[in-house]
C-alpha cells in the first residue's frame, strides 16, 4: 500500500475511453444543459466568473492555481443510482488548451466518485462523451468540470451538457497483444527460457524461435496446462533453454501468433540496474534534479525547500494537538505518487538499497564495481563513497531527522510520517505544492524501522564516513531503547488525510528485524538475546509466508536475510538454523514458480493478488536470490529468472510492468510530476519505474478507474496502465527498492553468475588458528589477460576478529570490513602473477574463514 492510494477520490485524475452507444436512454438529468435559460442552476468557483456568451457558458480561469479543483464549473443535486449505467457528454473549448478533470461525485467529503476522467480540450470545440456504471447511490451528486492547476489564464467555454441513464454498460477489454507471452527484454544465455501461449488447443502445439532475419533457431512442442486460475485463460507453456546464441530480435511463433521481440544476452540487466537506482534520485526531496544526470525532461527545481508556494520541510510543525515543537525533516525521498515521506516505508526501502550494496561484500557472485563511486546518477559522485551509499544516505539522513528530540515526550522514538495537511491533485510539481507540511505522531513501528536501518547504516558507512556511521549507531541504539520503553504505540489506521495511514497492529516483526541488525553491527549480547528469544526466530512462516512475503508491514524476513548472509556472532549451529529458514522459504517460492503457468514465484491464497503484488514477486525473488548466493543451487536462480520473465512481459496481460523495458511497457503510472497522460508537457515515468501490478481489491478500494473498468477481473488481470488507477498503477520507493536489488543480482548473474570461468582473479585464504586468534596468509592471483594496477582486495571477517600485525600490504578495517592495498613494490598485478600478504587476528573464539572476495569490486574465485 502507498501513500497516495487511500482516500480523497476528488484528487485523482483518470483518463477513460469513449462510451458505447446508448441502449434505452433515460430522462435528461442535467438542467439547462444548453444554457438557453441563462446560468441557473450552474455554479462556478468565485475565482472564475462566468456568463453566457453566444449560447455557451464561458468562465474566466485565472493563472497559477495549484489543483484542478481550485477552479470548477458544476451542477449539483443530480441523482445517481448504484448499478445504473450513464452517459455524460459535453462540448468545450479553451483559449489555452487544458485538461478537464471530469467528475461525477459527492459534493462534500468524502467526495465519493463514480466517474473520474481526464479529458484534453483545445481551442476548437471538443465533444467529450463518457460512459460509466455507478458503484454507489449518490442522491445529490455533483457533476463537475475541474479546470484549475494551469500556469496561464484562459477562457473556458461549455455547451450542450447531457447526462442520461440507460446507457450501454461500458465493457473494458484490455489490449493484450500477441497470445504468445515472453520476457520482452530477453533471456540470459545460460539461463532457462520459458514462455506461455494463450490457446484453447487441447493437444501440444509446435513452437518456433526465429532470429531477426527469419531463420529458425529452435523448435519444439508446447505443454498444455489447462486453465490458469490467476487469469482464467487456457494456456500452454514452452521452453527453449538450449538456445544460448547471443542476439537481438528473436521472436517465438506458436499457433499462428508471434511474440514480442526479445534478446539473448549476458548484459540484459546492466541498464535496468542503473535505471532502477536512478529512480531514487529522481524522487529526492529538497534538492534540484539536474538535467546533466537525468535529462532535460526530468529535471525540476527542488521541492519543499520553503520557496513560495512551498511551505518547506526545514521547519515543520506537528499536526495540531500532537506536539508543540517543530523539526527540520528536509531531504529524503518522496514515498510514492504523492509528496509524503514515511518512516515505515522509507525504512524498508533504504535497507534494501543498502543490502544491494552489502550483498556485493558477502555473495560470491556479486560485484560492487557497478555500484561504486562515479558509476550511478547521483550528484555526490567522485567523493570516494560508493554511489549507492550516497543515494541511501539521502534517505537515511531524513529518517534520523524524524527522531523525537531529547527532552520531549516519547524522546528517541520516530515520527511515523510527514506529509501535506490535505491531499493534492494531479499533476503537481513538487516545488509548486502549496500545502502545509505536518509531522504525525511517533509510532513503535517507525522507531524500529529507524533502529534497524540505522544499525545497518552504521556498519556500512564506517569505512567511508566514521562520523556519519557513529551518528547512525547512536540513532539506532536510542531508537531501540525508546521502542522497548514504548512497545505498543501504534499508528492510527484512520489517519489518512493528506497521506496514507501505514498502520500496523503487530510490531513483533519490526522488533526482530531491529534486533538482528543491531546484533550484526554491534555483536552485543542484549541484541543476541532479543533475536534468539523472539518467537519469530526460526519460523519460516513468519519470515517468508507462503501466500505473501516481505513487505513494509512484514519485516522479520529482512532480519533473517541479514543474519544468514552478513558475518555475525551466531554459533555455527545457530547460523545453520537461520540459513535453513532462508532455503526453506526459497524452496517454497521455487515450487510456486514451477507450478504456475506464468512462472511467477508468488501464489497468494485464493489468487488474492494484493496491493503492490509486483513488489511481493520481487521480494520473493530476493529470498530466492539469497538462497542461490548461499548454496549455488541453480533451481533458486531459475525461479528468480522466471520471476523476471513475469515482470517483463510473460504474464496474462502481456505487459512489461517496468517503464522503458519491453515493447509493451507501463508508462502511465500514478505520479504527480511524471504525469504526461494528464499534461503532455510533463514526462512519463522515468525508465526503471515498476508499477504496483494486479490488485484484486482495486475495484472495491475507491480507485475510480478500477471501479469503471476492472469490475469482475480475473486476479492477475486486475491492472490497468492508467495514471488514475492508484490501486494498481502507482510507483513507490518500497517497490523500486527490491527491483534495484534484483536488477543488480540479475546483472551479476548475466555477467558471470553461471560462468565462473570468466573470473579474472583467484584468492587463496589460509588461516592458522591459535589460542586467541590466528595467523592468515592470502594469495591473490591475476587469472585474466590484463594487468591490475593498483589493486584493492575487500572481504568481511566474521565474529569479533581484529587485525594486528600485518605484512606486505596496507590494511584498513572498519568493523568487519577489511581491505588490503598494495605497497609501492607490489602495486601492479600482472597477468599470470600473484601477490602474497598476511596478518594476525585476535578473537575471543574461533571464526570461519571468509567465503567472498572482491578485487577492485569484481568477484574472485576462492581457492
Amino acid at each position: 500500500m502507498s501513500a497516495a492510494a487511500l482516500l480523497f477520490a476528488a484528487a485523482l485524475a483518470a483518463p477513460g475511453t469513449a462510451g458505447a452507444q446508448e441502449a434505452e436512454p433515460g430522462p435528461e438529468q442535467i438542467s439547462n444543459g444548453d444554457f438557453a435559460a441563462g446560468t441557473a442552476p450552474w455554479w462556478w468557483t468565485a475565482n472564475a466568473p462566468a456568463a453566457v456568451s453566444d449560447g455557451r457558458l464561458c468562465a474566466q480561469v485565472p493563472a497559477g492555481t495549484a489543483n484542478a479543483w481550485d477552479v470548477i464549473v458544476g451542477q449539483n443535486d443530480v441523482p445517481i443510482v448504484a448499478g445504473e449505467s450513464y452517459e455524460l457528454s459535453y462540448s468545450a473549448s479553451s483559449a489555452v488548451p487544458l485538461t478537464v478533470q471530469t467528475r461525477v461525485q459527492e459534493a462534500a467529503e468524502p467526495y465519493t466518485t463514480v466517474l473520474a476522467t481526464a479529458d484534453p480540450v483545445g481551442t476548437d470545440a471538443t465533444r467529450v462523451t463518457r460512459t460509466f456504471t455507478a458503484s454507489v447511490d449518490l442522491p445529490a451528486a455533483s457533476v463537475q468540470l475541474q479546470i484549475g492547476g494551469g500556469e496561464r489564464a484562459t477562457a473556458f467555454c461549455l455547451d450542450d451538457v447531457s447526462l442520461r441513464g440507460g446507457a450501454e454498460p461500458p465493457v473494458y477489454v484490455p489490449d493484450t497483444g500477441s497470445r504468445v507471452r515472453v520476457n520482452q527484454v530477453g533471456y540470459l544465455p545460460h539461463g532457462p527460457k520459458s514462455g506461455t501461449v494463450v490457446t484453447d488447443a487441447e493437444a501440444p502445439l509446435t513452437w518456433t524461435v526465429k532470429t531477426a532475419d527469419g531463420t529458425t533457431a529452435a523448435t519444439g512442442r508446447t505443454v498444455p496446462q489447462g486453465e490458469d486460475p490467476s487469469s482464467r485463460q487456457r494456456v500452454h507453456t514452452f521452453g527453449f533453454g538450449d538456445l544460448t546464441t547471443a542476439g537481438d530480435g528473436y521472436t517465438v511463433e506458436v499457433d499462428g501468433e508471434t511474440s514480442e521481440p526479445f534478446s539473448i544476452r549476458g548484459d540484459l540487466y546492466d541498464g535496468l540496474r542503473s535505471d532502477a537506482l536512478a529512480y531514487f534520485y529522481h524522487n529526492r526531496s529538497g534538492t534540484p534534479i539536474e538535467a546533466d544526470l537525468v535529462g532535460e525532461e526530468y529535471a525540476r527545481p527542488a521541492g519543499h525547500v520553503g520557496v513560495a508556494p512551498n511551505k518547506g520541510d526545514t521547519d515543520v510543525p506537528c499536526r495540531p494537538g500532537d506536539c508543540d515543537y517543530r523539526l527540520d525533516v528536509s531531504g529524503g525521498w518522496y514515498d510514492a505518487g504523492d509528496h509524503g515521506k514515511y518512516v515505515v516505508n522509507g525504512g524498508i526501502s533504504v535497507a534494501q538499497l543498502m543490502s544491494t550494496y552489502e550483498r556485493t561484500l558477502t555473495a560470491p557472485d556479486a560485484e560492487s564495481a557497478e555500484l561504486g563511486d562515479g558509476e550511478l546518477r547521483v550528484p555526490e559522485r567522485d567523493n570516494g563513497v560508493p554511489d549507492i551509499l550516497d543515494e541511501a544516505r539521502w534517505e537515511m539522513d531524513f529518517l534520523i531527522k524524524m527522531q523525537v528530540p531529547a527532552g520531549e515526550p516519547l524522546a528517541g522514538m520516530a515520527h511515523h510520517k510527514m506529509h501535506d495537511a490535505q491531499w493534492t491533485g494531479l499533476p503537481m510539481k513538487p516545488h509548486l505544492d502549496p500545502q502545509q507540511r505536518e509531522l504525525h505522531p511517533p509510532s513503535t513501528a517507525a522507531t524500529l524501522n529507524l533502529a534497524a536501518s540505522a544499525a545497518q547504516c552504521a556498519r556500512l558507512y564506517a569505512p567511508f564516513d566514521a562520523a556519519f556511521a557513529d551518528r547512525c549507531r547512536r540513532a539506532a541504539e536510542t531508537a531501540w531503547t525508546a521502542a522497548k520503553e514504548h512497545p505498543d504505540v501504534l499508528a492510527d489506521p484512520n489517519d489518512g488525510t493528506g497521506g496514507g495511514a501505514y498502520s500496523d497492529n503487530d510490531v513483533s516483526d519490526e522488533f526482530y528485524w531491529a534486533a538482528a541488525e543491531l546484533f550484526t553491527t554491534t555483536g552485543e549480547d542484549t541484541y543476541r538475546q532479543a533475536v534468539l528469544s523472539s518467537p519469530l526466530h526460526g519460523d519460516t512462516d513468519a519470515a517468508f509466508p507462503a501466500g505473501g512475503g516481505i513487505s513494509w508491514g512484514y519485516t522479520a524476513g529482512l532480519g533473517v536475510l541479514t543474519l544468514a548472509t552478513v558475518p555475525n556472532g551466531l554459533t555455527s549451529a545457530q547460523l545453520g538454523e537461520v540459513r535453513t529458514v532462508v532455503t526453506t522459504g526459497a524452496d517454497r517460492y521455487a515450487a510456486q514458480s514451477r507450478a504456475q503457468a506464468y512462472g511467477l514465484p508468488y501464489a497468494p491464497k485464493d489468487e488474492d493478488y494484493v496491493w503492490g503484488s509486483n513488489s511481493q514477486v520481487l521480494n520473493n525473488m530476493i529470498v530466492l536470490a539469497t538462497a542461490h548466493d548461499l548454496t549455488g543451487e541453480t533451481a533458486y536462480q531459475d525461479a528468480v529468472l522466471s520471476g523476471a520473465d513475469y515482470l517483463l512481459g510473460r504474464n496474462p496481460l502481456n505487459q512489461s510492468y517496468v517503464t522503458g523495458y519491453g515493447e509493451r511497457d507501463s508508462r502511465n503510472q500514478h505520479h504527480r510530476f511524471w504525469a504526461h497522460q494528464n499534461d503532455p508537457s510533463l514526462p512519463n515515468p522515468a525508465p526503471g519505474s515498476v508499477a504496483g501490478g494486479p490488485n484484486l481489491t482495486a475495484v472495491a478500494s475507491g480507485d475510480p478507474v478500477a471501479a469503471e473498468k476492472l469490475s469482475g477481473c480475473a486476479p492477475a488481470m486486475c491492472y490497468i496502465d492508467d495514471i488514475g488507477s492508484w490501486a494498481t498503477n502507482e510507483i513507490t520507493v518500497n517497490w523500486n527498492a527490491p527491483l534495484a536489488f534484483m536488477a543488480s543480482y540479475l546483472d551479476d548473474a548475466g555477467e558471470g553468475g553461471r560462468a565462473v570461468q570468466a573470473r579474472t582473479c583467484k584468492v587463496t585464504y589460509s588461516s592458522h588458528p591459535w589460542n586467541s586468534g590466528s595467523t592468515v596468509t592470502v594469495r591473490v592471483e591475476n587469472t585474466g589477460s590484463e594487468p591490475v594496477s593498483p589493486w584493492s582486495l575487500t572481504w568481511l571477517l566474521s565474529g569479533d576478529q581484529r587485525l594486528s600485525h600485518t605484512w606486505s600490504a596496507e590494511f584498513d578495517q572498519s568493523g568487519r570490513t577489511v581491505s588490503a592495498r598494495p605497497l609501492p613494490w607490489n602495486r601492479t598485478l600482472a597477468p599470470g602473477s600473484a601477490v602474497d600478504f598476511g596478518f594476525n587476528t585476535s578473537a575471543a573464539s574461533p571464526a570461519p574463514d571468509p567465503a567472498s572476495f572482491k578485487l577492485n569490486g569484481r568477484a574472485c574465485t576462492s581457492g
